[in-house]
Order: structure tokens, then sequence, then C-alpha cells
């Protein structure tokens, strides 16, 4: 059986803000089922854009601050994206509010990791939230994109023990590492024709996930 070629594989294009640690789990994690074809920020000059250039990836900067409004950024941003043709977008620490039109067009190829255990914790100050909570476990969440913040379908969880953290900052370090982890695992699903959506519900080889998503740990 011969191996996929570039062209053949799953087309991700990656959305950041920031240093893009996932940006470079993902990277690290690619193979023949998929490749990121474009980095995208909306900053410039961020330890992403450069991550991507050591990878000798696409990247482009959409400095938000120089659009009048948020439609005109994310009218660029979705006209930028389309010149890649990608198959999967995903957001890997993005700190944009998508609009609807925007998310109506890529709707079931648009893809975001959260740092709580969704739903418990969506907007910010996730783990700090935790903490004040008494919560003995915090987490990450890979989901699907809906109009409602942080509420699309979940598709992948892990959690950690944190009754041990003093902090935010400690939750923060914990919590990265299972990102990682599983941020990967699911943009391998989708390329691999694994993972979908439909009625609003995540769906891995054809069987629809728990609230929760698959429970990575």
């Amino acid at each position: 059986m011969h191996s996929k070629t570039q062209n053949q594989r799953c087309r991700v294009a990656v959305l950041i803000s920031g240093s893009g640690s996932n940006l470079q789990a993902i990277i690290d994690s690619a193979s023949s089922s998929y490749h990121v074809c474009t980095v995208i920020s909306n900053r410039p000059d961020v330890k992403g854009l450069e991550r991507a250039a050591n990878a000798d990836i696409d990247r482009v900067t959409l400095d938000h601050k120089l659009y009048p409004t948020r439609e005109a950024f994310d009218e660029v941003l979705a006209n930028t994206l389309e010149g890649y043709q990608p198959d999967l977008v995903v957001l890997a620490g993005f700190m944009r509010i998508l609009s609807e039109g925007f998310v109506k067009k890529f709707n079931g190829k648009l893809i975001n990791i959260h740092p709580s255990l969704l739903p418990k914790y969506p907007g910010l100050h996730t783990h700090q939230r935790a903490l004040d909570a008494g919560d003995s476990h915090a987490g990450c969440t890979v989901h699907f994109v809906s109009q409602e913040l942080d509420g699309g379908p979940a598709i992948i969880q892990a959690q950690t023990d944190i009754t041990s953290c003093a902090n935010a900052e400690e939750i923060a370090q914990q919590v990265q590492v299972l990102e990682h982890h599983i941020y990967p695992i699911a943009v391998d699903w989708f390329a691999n024709g694994r993972l979908k959506i439909e009625n609003n519900h995540s769906f891995l080889d054809n069987k629809q996930l728990p609230a929760s998503g698959y429970i990575a740990n």
C-alpha cells in the first residue's frame, strides 16, 4: 500500500495569537494523515510564527487592530484561509471570539482547545475559577466550535489532580501537558475520517460521544 502524498493528506490550518505551544505539538505529531498547510496569527512577531518558520510552514500575519470591525477582520481571515483550502481549521491559543459568519463558513471543520473540563468554566481565568471552587481536578477539552462561546460539542477531554497545586500557574503547567497530548489526537482522528459533527453532537467511528467527549485518561 503506497503512502499518501502531501497533497492527499488532510490540510490543517492553525490560528494562533501567541507562543504556539499547542501548534508545536500538532506540528511534531504530523504524520501520513495530516500536515499543517499554514499558520495565521492575529498578532505580529509572536513565538508561534517562529515555530512555523522553523518547520518551513507558510505563515500569515493579519493584525486585527487594522480592521474596523470583528466582521471585517473575519472576512479577510476567511478569505485568506480559503486560499489554502484547509480540510480542518484549528484554533491554538487564538484569542479572538469569531463572528457568526466565520463559524458558519467553516462549520464542521473548526475545532478549539479550552483549558477546563467543559461545560465547567467557559471563558477566561479557568484555573483560578477551579481553584476558587475547591475542585480536586482540572483539565482541558477539545471541542467543535459553535456560536456559543466554548459551547460546541466536546471531542476529547483529559484531567489532572490539582489538590497539591498552590496557585493557578501550577494548574496551568499541569494542564498544558495534557493539551499537548490530546490536541494532536483530535486532529489525527479528523484527518483519518473518524471524527465528525452531526446535529450538534460529536461522533467518533460513527458512535456518538458523551457530553464530555472521549475521556483520554
